[in-house]
């Protein structure tokens, strides 16, 4: 870093799952939530079902399932019970007809109630929504569905959200999924309800680690400004960010923006310190390491010290508060505004990509540019949807 003068970096904190044995594999506890309001009727509603079925299908004998269904209330039409008697689960799910309107937060509530019955640190404990519809029975808002998610998160519940069709608060299942951890995906079609139900069941079954935390502190007068990507509160001189679960060989990380006072010489900046539960072990594990910064008076020098991949983070990150900025200005009708701010979002990505080399962000780029030509109002419903998955997809590091 140059020396003397107060400067704003970026520090990456990366964690990767260990690859894991088929043997490794933690049990399961899984609670199914699936819409049956009456937009659901018909091809949605056989594909969501043949989805859950394919789910049980790849479960073992000591995981545990429940199936909630609702509509204007919410019905248990499976209590938890471990995977012994599939033909009986299947039956279960094939019994399932739609009607009615969407009481969602009765819904959630009830597969949390059953997912308590056999709540275990040991246990992958998962809440996985299917909803083609509003809310509009009981609390219906992101806010109050957020505060739901986090309560569900403290709990060591995390609920993922697939959304249906063009007809869902994509603001309500986002910030459901992100107040717990789980994952967020949009389905356009009934057809797409298969494949993604296999790649969350990819990620339940290769949790490696639980209740992670990670901690920095900065130090000697070393100020964190910011968590890119995360809602997260900085308190004084530290950070913690709680990441509920840790997949296999996949790779989550922290990004934060941290202002250093000026120096001239090799200092300590910052302390990290991570905690987690290893899955297979079944113990609280922890390790911890300082970051050094050194300076100097040469530019050249810092140019080519800098590390390209946290770069890239850097400006991933910075460009999706761009692409949200954009789906913002949309909403209150500027429309041309939007397309400025997702054009330029485009240019900046370009250069930055040819900076650091960076595919990542030459497809981010391309994104952008296709975010641009799809502002109209004929195709903003399925646009929107589209960008809050990438959004919520680039900001928590999500496999699919």
């Amino acid at each position: 870093m140059l020396a003397d003068k107060k400067q704003t970096v970026y520090l990456r904190v990366g964690l990767t799952g260990l690859a894991i044995e088929p043997k490794q594999i933690a049990p399961v506890n899984l609670a199914l939530v699936i819409d049956k309001s009456g937009s659901m009727q018909g091809e949605k509603i056989r594909r969501a079902k043949n989805a859950a079925i394919m789910m049980v299908e790849q479960l073992h004998e000591d995981d545990v399932i429940a199936i909630v269904t609702y509509n204007h209330h919410a019905e248990i039409l499976l209590p938890a019970t471990k995977v012994q008697n599939k033909k009986q689960i299947i039956t279960a799910i094939n019994d399932l007809t739609a009607s009615g309107q969407s009481a969602l937060f009765d819904g959630i509530e009830k597969g949390a109630k059953e997912i308590r019955k056999f709540l275990d640190r040991k246990r992958v404990n998962r809440i996985v929504l299917v909803s083609d519809g509003l809310a509009n029975v009981g609390p219906s808002s992101p806010a109050e569905l957020g505060v739901l998610g986090a309560a569900l998160g403290k709990e060591n519940i995390v609920v993922t959200t697939i959304g249906l069709g063009l007809g869902y608060n994509e603001d309500l299942m986002t910030n459901l999924a992100k107040k717990s951890d789980g994952n967020h995906a949009f389905a356009e079609n009934s057809t797409d309800l298969a494949h993604l139900f296999n790649y969350e069941l990819g990620d339940i079954l290769s949790v490696v680690a639980q209740e992670v935390v990670v901690t920095i502190i900065g130090v000697g007068g070393t100020r964190p400004l910011r968590v890119l990507g995360r809602d997260v509160q900085v308190q004084e001189q530290q950070i913690s960010v709680i990441l509920n679960q840790l997949y296999s060989e996949q790779e989550k990380y922290v990004l934060l923006e941290l202002e250093v006072p000026p120096a001239n010489h090799e200092c300590i900046i910052a302390g990290v310190a991570v905690v987690y539960r290893n899955m297979d072990s079944d113990t609280m594990q922890r390790f911890s390491n300082i970051v050094t910064a050194t300076f100097t008076d040469s530019p050249q020098l810092v140019e080519e010290k800098t590390n390209a991949a946290v770069m890239a983070a850097a400006i991933e990150q910075l460009a999706v508060e761009k692409n949200q900025l954009a789906v913002k200005l949309r909403d209150e009708g500027s429309i041309k505004e939007a397309r400025q701010v997702l054009l330029e979002n485009a240019h900046n990505l370009a250069e930055e990509a040819a900076k650091y080399e960076s595919n990542t962000l030459k497809k981010l780029r391309d994104i952008n540019i296709n975010d641009a030509d799809n502002l109209d109002e004929k195709n903003w419903i399925k646009q929107r949807k589209s960008m809050r998955h990438q959004q919520y997809k680039l900001q928590n590091q999500q496999r699919y």
